[in-house]
Order: structure tokens, then sequence, then C-alpha cells
């Protein structure tokens, strides 16, 4: 008798393997459809926010009850003497026990990252499961090694369930091209080897750096939140709770809204007295972050020389000193940074050091614009604007709001229309028809062909002074290329010019 055969093993292999394929590329879709046969629902890829989350419950309640079928089969033929193993076979087995368990405790491990107060425990869950981890895997008379330890597991089932939270509901958008940038993410979190990562590298990869590159508001800090909050936390067995709360593990810091002096200090930390202002001892984030946090440089390519050399040192060493002392001290947490500029041509124009960018590049995620990600697709324009609604007015009133807003951007702005300020311009778009039933589209003023309506606005009226320099500023750097050269020429503050363009009357701070 054999552990199990033609179908059974077929159909065993591939739920066996969905727990260690990533969940946003083409092969998981296969080994679903394997498990399920004609009982499989496709991925709603143009659809609804809501259509998918169901489909995604469907096929998981199915692949749930056909792998607990064929475990009591499997557990009674493993205590079976007479039962002959060949090549495999455990590790079918095995990774079956894995996903089955993964979906037995997958509610209680959600409900304790998604209390913030604290008091959520994981003792009692923790203690079924390692009991359910013993019935299925240590087996009499017939024990054999697992590749994970119950503890391992449980804690691999955390980050799992926090990564997929992270990365499937906190980003917008269900076209291909944003799940590409979810598989994107996943793989910056597990690598393209989950099996690897979880045996070998779940507690290296804080030596492993992410840069994120992409157009201004493609929500890169949302990325940098998915990757950072979805970091492998050890499980503390006595306490019943994982040894540190992956909420406040995630420190910000944006970069371009900084003076340079204040970059050093917010990051480093000083001393007192080590520069005017200086009244106290200040602790940097790079000395706050534990091992298992991780410090986020937004806009990275907007920081000096001297910053670049000391973020250098510590990639290259871990090490870095406090502002005025001369104490060693190091750094233990992961590094992302993120940047709208393309970094090589910095490098050639001398802006920014190769040597800090080689250290940052072993690791990219590209976010794509809005127009990429909406494709002309009015459903997927409507995602969009769906969830956008619910955070400026409420629940209770998304619904209406989102309707007013799609009607006139189809009516006045088309579906293909650039978005040049991308996800950050359309939700500046949906405050504007809600305050005034209308939006002067910025990129419709400012595209080359656009002199008519430039025209046809200034001839109404329509444009506030703030406006109409925020305009010239934006086409003038579209020019010049850098904000020094825009401020030359206009006669102002590089730093008017630069949140002028950065923060224009129809765009919004990620």
């Amino acid at each position: 008798m054999a552990l199990c055969k033609g179908k059974e093993r077929e159909i065993a292999k591939a739920i066996g393997k969905l727990d260690f394929t990533n969940p946003f590329i083409p092969e998981r879709v296969i080994l679903e459809k394997t498990a399920l046969g004609s009982g499989y629902r496709p991925p709603v890829m143009q659809g609804n926010i809501e259509g998918e989350k169901s489909r995604v419950r469907f096929n998981t309640n199915e692949l749930k009850k056909q792998a607990i079928e064929l475990l009591t089969i499997f557990r009674k033929r493993l205590v079976d003497k007479k039962l002959k193993l060949i090549d495999g076979d455990l590790e079918i087995y095995e990774n079956l026990v894995i996903y089955y368990l993964y979906e037995l405790y997958r509610s209680d491990i959600k409900n304790y990252f998604m209390d913030k107060s604290g008091k959520y425990s994981l003792a009692d869950s923790y203690k079924r499961f390692s009991a359910d981890w013993k019935y299925y895997l240590q087996l009499s008379p017939r024990p054999f090694e697992t590749v994970f330890t119950a503890v391992k597991m449980f804690e691999m089932f955390f980050q799992i369930r926090r990564a997929f939270h992270y990365t499937f509901d906190f980003l917008i958008g269900r076209s291909a091209v944003s799940s590409e940038l979810r598989a994107s993410i996943w793989q910056s979190i597990f690598t393209h080897d989950i099996i690897r990562y979880h045996r070998l590298l779940y507690n290296r990869m804080q030596s492993i750096t992410t840069l994120i590159s992409g157009p201004s508001g493609t929500g890169k800090e949302l990325v940098a939140r998915a990757v950072a909050l979805s970091q492998h936390i050890p499980f503390d067995e006595k306490n019943g709770n994982f040894t540190a709360s992956h909420q406040q593990l995630f420190f910000p810091l944006h970069l371009s809204a900084m003076p340079q002096t204040l970059i050093e200090s917010e990051l480093f930390g000083h001393q007192k007295g080590a520069f005017t202002g200086a009244v106290q001892n200040r602790i940097g984030w790079m000395e706050t972050c534990s091992e298992y946090g991780t410090v986020f440089l937004d806009e990275i390519g907007e920081v000096n020389d001297a910053v670049q050399v000391k973020l250098l040192r510590i990639l290259q060493s871990r090490a870095f000193q406090r502002l005025g002392d001369n104490s060693e001290r190091y750094y233990k947490g992961k590094l992302l940074a993120a940047t709208n500029k393309n970094l090589l041509d910095a490098i050639e124009k001398g802006k920014f050091r190769g040597d800090l960018y080689y250290r940052l590049c072993s690791d990219i995620i590209e976010t794509p614009s809005l127009r990429d990600q909406l494709g002309g697709s009015e459903l997927e324009l409507s995602n969009f604007i769906q969830y956008l609604a619910v955070g400026i007015i409420g629940q209770d009133e998304s619904e209406k709001l989102a309707t007013e807003a799609s009607t006139w951007i189809k009516k006045n702005l088309g579906l293909e229309y650039a978005w040049p300020g991308n996800v950050r311009e359309l939700e500046q778009c949906l405050r504007n028809i809600m305050i005034r039933g209308t939006y002067s589209a910025l990129g419709q003023i400012s595209s080359p062909n656009s002199e008519n309506l430039l025209f046809q606005e200034l001839k109404e009226c329509r444009l506030s002074a703030d406006e109409l320099l925020n305009i010239y500023c934006q086409n003038t750097y579209k020019k010049t290329g850098s904000y020094l050269a825009t401020a030359k020429v206009l006669n102002l503050d590089r730093r008017t010019v630069k949140k002028r363009i950065n923060e224009m009357a129809h765009l919004f701070r990620e």
C-alpha cells in the first residue's frame, strides 16, 4: 500500500505547495486549478474588490475541505506498518499539514495582528497548534524529521498572514499591472524561493536593502509599509506572544521635507551641545529601530554628499555615530529607501554616489504610474475612486461621491487621461469634485497641445494666482530638469519652487 497515488497525489502535492508560492503569480492559479478542478473560481483581475475577496474565500474553503479529507486518509496509512514510502511522500504529507494548519489558525492569527490594544494573546492558540502539530507529524510507530519546528511554523504563519494583508488589502488596484507590483513586494519579503527563505534566510533579510523607485504619487510609502510590517518576528513560547509588535516597527523619514542638518540628527541622533539648539541628548532612528524594525528613507536622491557617505557606512558596516559623539553604535534593522529620480542619471551628473547606489540596489521595486495601473479600464478607475472616496468622506457617503466623481471624470477627462500626479492627483480630483463639483485638470492644462485650453481657463478667470504659478513652475521644471535651474529662471527660492512642484494645487503628499 502506498501513501498516495494517482489523483490523490496530484491534488495533495498542489495544495501543499500553496503556502510556498507567491499568491500574485500565475503559478498560484495553476495549483488551485489542479486541486479544485471544475470547482475552481477564476481571479477577478479587473473586477471589484469585494468580488475578488469572495472568490478567494470560496476557493480557500474548498481547498481546506480537500486538505482535511486527504490528511485523514494519509495519517491512517502512515501508522500502518505495512505502508511502503516512496521518495517525496513525507514532503507531500508535511506540506499538506502545513497548509491545513495555516487555514485552521488563520483567524486566531488575524485577530492577534489586528488587535491594537496589545492585550490579545496567542498562548492558548499556540498550545492547540502545538498539539495539532504533534498529532499530524509525530506519529507512532513512524515518527519522521520535519523540515520545520512547530514554533518556526507558527512564526511563518504570522508572517504570511501579515504579508498578504498589507500587500493585498492596503494597495489599490486589481489590474494585471497591480498584481505584478504585489508579486514584486512578496518577493522582496520572501524571495522567489519561499522554502529556502523559511529555512535559511528569514533572520538574515535585515541586511538586504530595498530601493523603491517610481513616479511621485504612486504609493511608494505604502509599498515600504507592506515590506516593513511583514518582516519575520520570533515567537516566545513561554509568554505565548511574539517578541515585538509589528505595528511599531516602521520608521518613515521624509528626507525632501527636512533641512540637511536635521536629517543627520533624525537618523543618527546627537549629543548635547553638538550644535546650536542641541540642549539635550537625542536618540536617532537608527538607534531607536530594533533588529526587527525598518527605517524608510523617502526621496533618498535629495540628500547631500555628507549624509550619503554616512548612509554608505551604515550599509557597509552597520556602524554609525551620534553627532558630537565618537562612540560607535550599530544599526540592527532593515533599511528601505525610495526615490522618484533616476539615480543612474544622478550618478552621471555627480549628484549621487555610485557606491551608495550599488549598496541600495540589491532589491528594487518599481511602482507603476496610475495610468499604467488603470490601462484605460473603466472598472479599474472605479475601484480606485471607490477606495479613495471612503477615506475622503467616510463609508456611508462614499458610494454617492464615487458615482459623482466617476461620472464627471468620464465626461470631462475621459478614460485615457494621463493622471500626471498619479494617485495623489486622483485623490485631490475627488476632493475638488466634492467641494466645487468640478476639477481643473493639471494634466490637460500643462500638456504640450493644451494652449487653447489654458487660454480658455485664463479668459474665463478660472485659475487662481497660486494655480497659475504652480503650472508655470511645473512647465519650467520639465524643461530645465532641476529645481535649482527652475528657481533661477523664475527668480524664486529653490525651496519655494520645489514646494510648488511637489505640492501643487491638485496634488497630495504621500
